[in-house]
């Protein structure tokens, strides 16, 4: 019976310190403009305040197909040039922490 209460705390306070690590982790944030200029800006980081600096960038045709890659640089940014046909920008910091978004929604 004693084994078997400590068995029962010891799965409990396992699946409580998995739903913790999950509570503490880091949601991407990313979000784009048009600069009137032909030009696009994207500006990203984590809901945890930390730094994007360095997370992979890419633009997408809608129908497949990669036109531009790159990173965001020192200050969490990363700029292109608009393209002419439908696109997608990715912002890409590993499994679980995409973010895509559809060029037709970037806005000045």
């Amino acid at each position: 019976m004693f084994n078997r209460s400590v068995r029962l705390v010891f799965t409990l306070a396992s699946v409580l310190l998995l739903f913790a690590g999950q509570a503490l982790a880091h949601t991407p944030l990313c979000s784009c403009y048009d600069n009137g200029d032909g030009t696009i800006t994207c500006e990203g980081g984590f809901s945890d305040g930390s730094s994007a600096s360095g997370v992979r960038m890419r633009v997408e045709k809608k129908d497949g197909g990669v036109l531009i890659e790159g990173k965001m640089d020192q200050d969490s940014e990363f700029s292109f040039d608009k393209p002419a046909n439908a696109y997608n920008v990715v912002f890409d910091a590993g499994e679980g922490h995409q973010i895509e978004i559809d060029g037709g929604e970037i806005v000045e």
